[in-house]
């Protein structure tokens, strides 16, 4: 069971999709705004996000910059959720750092095999690194003494 948050200003859209999650087994929450979503995220880190591209005031791209650009949510899973078309936003999407995108109006079932994926892709990982551990051990730096790092 995963813990999913869903960040979409159409209720019904959010509804629907909640109520498949739970369905499947997972917990489930949501919120209508990108806002909403960073400060939930202050506190309580989901499994997984699904991001609604197209929301007044903050929009899913913004949202999604922000968390990757967060020493605590960089590597938060998501999915973008988004009635827009067009492949330019799902390369957008993809390279700022969505894991995968889902096209509105969508098929449950099609949604829970995307939710699937991206977990079974998580589930070698540990659930969350501290950046600046991550940072330390692809620099080389964490083998080194500190003494002579200033050499």
């Amino acid at each position: 069971m995963a813990h999913v948050l869903i960040v979409d200003d159409d209720e019904i859209v959010a509804e629907i999709a909640a109520g498949a999650l739970i369905d499947a087994g997972h917990a489930c929450g949501w919120v209508t705004s990108g806002e909403e979503a960073l400060s939930l995220l202050k506190w309580r880190r989901p499994d997984l996000l699904l991001l609604d591209q197209d929301m007044p005031g903050m929009t899913g791209g913004q949202v999604l910059r922000a968390l990757r650009s967060s020493e605590r949510n960089y590597d938060l899973p998501v999915i973008m959720f988004t009635g827009i078309t067009g492949a330019e936003d799902e390369a957008a999407a993809l390279y700022n750092g969505a894991q995968d995108y889902l096209r509105k109006p969508f098929d449950p079932k099609f949604l829970l095999h995307k939710v699937k994926l991206v977990l079974a892709a998580r589930a070698e990982r540990p659930q969350h690194r501290d950046l600046r551990d991550v940072l330390r051990d692809n620099s080389g730096w964490g083998d080194v003494p500190h003494r002579q790092r200033a050499l």
